[in-house]
């Protein structure tokens, strides 16, 4: 069958793994459940300025997370809450987006032009779902997850937007 799925060398992902081994050594996670133990799920932007467990002083294995660009509620992100509420003790729910999001500060012929300067091929064929207005999109997203047949009352659901220059979140829907 086939051949390798990696390329380059071996060297590229040496830092990390030498990383993963020094952290390895004092693992003691070991065992762990997997169930949200402070009953909370959230739903954020993939960006690096955001501690999801940090910002809520949450620590490992209170929340499960999930990321993507935008923080928006998409079918996928549906799909992990509906297994979170019913399988994984998720009672809480949060929808975070953030201030100075590229997705919310760009137009969607933006980020093409940017990305397809940067691959050097025509990108115009992805669509990046862009955020024309952060407030609406939130409280849309509220509104979704609240209305799923799977989630629906079974999850206090919250919308809030995380300010990346504070460290603050603000509730909005």
């Amino acid at each position: 069958m086939g051949g390798s799925l990696t390329t380059g060398s071996a060297d590229e992902f040496a830092d990390l793994l030498e990383a993963n081994a020094a952290y390895a050594t004092d693992f003691d996670h070991s065992g762990f459940d997997g169930v949200a133990h402070a009953g909370v799920a959230i739903v954020t932007c993939m960006d690096s300025r955001i501690l999801p467990l940090e910002m809520l002083g949450l620590g490992h294995g209170d929340a499960k997370i999930f990321r993507n660009p935008g923080g928006r509620v998409t079918p996928e992100a549906l799909e992990a809450l509906a297994l979170g509420v019913h399988l994984l003790g998720v009672e809480r729910i949060l929808v975070v987006p953030h201030t100075r999001c590229a997705m919310a500060s760009s137009t969607e012929e933006e980020l093409h032009e940017r990305v397809s300067a940067s691959a050097g091929v025509d990108a115009s064929w992805q669509r990046f779902h862009v955020v024309a207005d952060q407030l609406e999109a939130l409280t849309e997203d509220v509104r979704r997850v609240r209305a799923h047949p799977l989630i629906g009352d079974r999850a206090k659901v919250g919308g809030f937007l995380y300010d990346v220059d504070t460290g603050l979140l603000t509730r909005h829907a």
